[in-house]
Parts: C-alpha cells; sequence; structure tokens
C-alpha cells in the first residue's frame, strides 16, 4: 500500500465539480459534487445526536434502501438542520434537480449540508449550482482538490488523501475528502467525509468495514466535545478496478480495510488539527490499560478537556489537568500508578512517574509542547490495551469563531 497524490477523483470512475452558488459566502466556491461513471455500493455512518439533519435522514434511507447511488450533491454555508418538513422537501428537491442534470435515479443521489442550523436553503441557489456543475464534471486529481475546498466553512485548509494497494492482481485506489473544523465530536462537527473506491467489494461488507473503521478515526477526534447534528461519513464504491469482488473475510477484505483505515485516519487527524482557531494538533495515547474501552475513554476525556487544551496552547506541561480528566472520565484505574510523558519533533520527556511529578525541566517540557504537533502519553499500567484519539488546544480565536459565526 502506498499513499498517492488526489483524494475524491483518484480511484478510477469518479469525477467532481464545484462552484459558487451565493448560499451563504460572497467570494468562494460552496457547493461540490461527486460523481461516478458507474453506479457504486454506498456505505454510510452518522450522527447519534438526537437532532439531526434533514440531509442525514435523507442519506440513511438512500444508503439502507436504494439499490445503488451514484452522485453527492454538497452545499456549504447552511446546514439544513432544524428545518422540519420544508427542509426534509429540500433534499428531494436536490436529488430532484441532479437527477434531471445527470440522468440518474433520485434515490441514488445522496445529499449533505453544512453550516449554519435553522435556516432555510435558497433552493433556487442550489438547483442553479446542480445545473452549472453537471457540464464541468471532470476526474482530474485538481478538480477534486477544488471540491475539497468547496465544503470548507470556518476550516483553513483542504482535507484530502488517496491511497493504492493490490487486490487479486488489480491496483485498488480509495480517495476521500472531508471538511470539519468546530462543532467536531462526532459519535456514530459539522464533520463531513466523502470516501470513494474503485474496489468491486459486497455492501455488507463495505458497511462493516466503515462501521468498524470509525471507532478508532473520526469517533477519537474532538475538537470541542459538540456532536454536531450533520456528522456524516460515506463510504462509494463501484467496482472499476476490475478486482474480483470482495464477498468474504479474508486476505483482500483485510487489505481493504487497512487502506480505508489509512484514509480515514489521515482524514480524522487532519480535522482535529485544523479545529477553529488552533494553533497545534493535541494527540492523546492511553496504553498499558486492561481493556480497549477502558483506553477510549481515559484518551477522550483528556481531549476534551478544557483545561489541559487550554495548556496546550499555553505550552504549559501542566500534568494535573490531564490526572484529573482521567479522574473524572468514569473509567476506573490506580491514579498511583500512572507515567505520564510529552513527545513531539523537539523531543520526549517524562513529566510523571507513579502518579507523582518528577524533577523534570519546565524550559524543555515547554520546547517540546511548542511544536505544531504533541502528544501526551499516560501508562495505567493495567495491560496491553491501548486508544489514541486526536484534538487541539483551545484559543481566544476559537471563542471569537464561534461568537460571531452567523453573522
Amino acid at each position: 500500500m502506498k499513499v498517492i497524490e488526489g483524494g475524491v477523483t483518484a480511484a478510477v470512475g469518479f469525477q467532481t465539480a464545484s462552484t459558487a452558488a451565493g448560499i451563504k459566502y460572497k467570494d468562494r466556491k460552496d457547493m461540490a459534487l461527486i460523481y461516478s461513471e458507474q453506479p457504486c455500493k454506498a456505505a454510510g455512518t452518522f450522527t447519534t445526536n438526537i437532532v439531526k439533519a434533514a440531509p442525514v435522514k435523507w442519506d440513511q434511507q438512500i444508503v439502507k434502501n436504494s439499490a445503488y447511488a451514484q452522485a453527492v450533491v454538497v452545499n456549504a454555508g447552511i446546514a439544513n438542520a432544524c428545518t422540519g418538513a420544508e427542509g426534509m422537501g429540500y433534499c428531494a428537491e436536490t436529488a430532484k434537480a441532479a437527477s434531471a442534470a445527470l440522468g440518474i435515479p433520485e434515490d441514488a443521489v445522496l445529499v449533505c449540508s453544512t453550516g449554519v442550523i435553522g435556516k432555510q436553503l435558497p433552493m433556487d441557489k442550489l438547483a442553479a449550482g446542480i445545473k452549472a456543475m453537471a457540464p464541468q464534471l471532470d476526474g482530474s486529481l485538481e478538480s477534486g482538490t477544488a471540491a475539497a475546498q468547496a465544503i470548507m466553512t470556518t476550516d483553513t485548509k483542504k482535507k484530502e488523501v488517496a491511497v493504492q494497494f493490490e487486490v487479486g492482481g488489480k491496483t485498488v485506489t480509495i480517495g476521500g475528502m472531508c471538511k470539519g473544523s468546530g462543532m467536531i465530536h462526532p459519535n456514530m462537527c459539522t464533520m463531513l467525509a466523502f470516501v470513494t473506491t474503485d474496489a468491486a467489494i459486497s455492501k455488507e461488507l463495505l458497511q462493516e468495514a466503515l462501521s468498524e473503521d470509525i471507532k478508532d478515526t473520526y469517533n477519537m477526534i474532538s475538537v470541542d466535545g459538540d456532536t454536531s447534528t450533520n456528522d456524516t461519513v460515506l463510504l462509494l464504491a463501484n467496482g472499476m478496478a476490475g478486482n474480483v469482488e470482495i464477498t468474504e473475510k479474508g486476505a483482500d477484505y483485510e487489505a481493504f480495510c487497512k487502506a480505508l483505515n489509512v484514509v480515514n485516519e489521515t482524514l480524522a487527524r487532519k480535522m482535529a488539527g485544523d479545529g477553529e482557531g488552533c494553533t497545534a494538533l493535541f494527540e492523546v495515547k492511553v496504553v498499558g490499560a486492561e481493556s480497549k474501552q477502558q483506553a477510549v475513554v481515559l484518551s477522550k476525556s483528556i481531549i476534551t478537556s478544557s483545561l489541559t487544551k487550554a495548556a496546550i496552547y499555553g505550552h504549559d506541561a501542566n500534568w494535573g489537568r490531564i490526572l484529573c480528566a482521567m479522574g473524572y472520565s468514569g473509567a476506573q484505574f490506580d491514579p498511583e500508578k500512572v507515567d505520564l510523558f510529552f513527545e513531539s519533533a523537539a523531543g520526549k520527556l517524562q513529566i510523571i512517574k507513579d502518579g507523582v511529578a518528577l524533577d523534570y525541566s519546565e524550559e524543555e517540557a515547554t520546547r517540546i509542547l511548542s511544536e505544531p504537533e504533541v502528544t501526551a502519553i499516560a501508562d495505567v499500567k493495567m495491560g496491553d490495551a491501548s486508544a489514541t484519539a486526536w484534538g487541539c488546544d483551545l484559543t481566544l480565536d476559537y471563542v471569537k469563531i464561534n461568537a460571531d459565526y452567523r453573522s
């Protein structure tokens, strides 16, 4: 397996287009279209927030009940959440417009929205955007990158990745793009991720691979602890790589899952590292746990601690905040056995041993914590299980961005 250039258009048969529809933004593109030359098996995972956006409800039905999917329409600026029957109607109208423009069934169209909650979509602009994008569909890497940029809201950079690997002598590609910077605490943000592959794989295994992988990728990130109404991950497989269809678990399925994990973890890390106002990606590894679940609970508690995130912003090795976050997580452990380390490109330093501070250099700790990617490693010395979570520091800019987000 190797990482290659590109994103959602890296796999054979996938095309994208993007346009400035003027839905909210006046100076940038705000709509994207993903299209497959061949019908796709579709898998999806969605927010567990009880308040679900209309596009989430629409896509859940398409993934579950439609024979196939072939296109995804995405808009930025308005989330189409808490919009009642009118919002659901706009999903149907979007699918109808895409169906007419692309010559595919309405129930083969997935829709996604991101942005402000509670506002209705300007359907005239959305329909015009679809009509403008259809003739511009292009399978180039540049077109894929433009689509990744078009779905951004408060993101500061586009997020995409692609990998290639072999299945039965055929080269298979998985590519993806995502957006997400605030309201990020997936539990399946406004977090949207689109992954495409030319692999031939059964719908059942496609869904299982995605559902299992999000547990260690998207569900292990947090920017602000807020689980979005719109969180969606869609995985489309068009089979155009020509491999013998993967219909059972074995070496081919494992290779697919490994590649999918690389794509999803990369995208998840990119979101965490681009949290609203952040200056650093903050990674937390809990090791020596007695179970995976214990490690997950502990690492997520640390990554969502506002006090810990503020300390990371200040390059302050305030380890008591980390131990405190572990203590209220609900997981059982002996605090008098915990070892804690900070690590970055600037080095690695043990801060506490058996729950007590060592005579470490504050200057060295600050130097380590001043890097754009920093890691805290907590060893609870109870077993062999581990988990990794990703987040970011908490800055004054996060408050500024969200204080006037609607305006």
